[in-house]
């Protein structure tokens, strides 16, 4: 009892989301693309040359 009702509410929620045109602010966008993609570059460059299968312990089993 009581689905019906919440079922109703999200159906007209998601309705609205999906029929409603909605403003894209470009710029603020932009800026988190590009503060985004120029720190996951670095991290990207790191994870490239680390061995994935190395645990950082080698030194200290040998």
């Amino acid at each position: 009892m009581g689905r019906g009702r919440a079922k109703a509410k999200q159906t007209k929620v998601a309705r609205e989301l999906k029929y409603s045109s909605h403003e894209t602010d470009f710029d603020a966008l932009q800026r988190e693309l590009s503060s985004n993609s120029s720190s996951g570059h670095h991290e990207e460059s790191d994870s490239e040359d680390q061995d994935p299968y190395d645990d950082g312990y080698d030194e200290y089993r040998r």
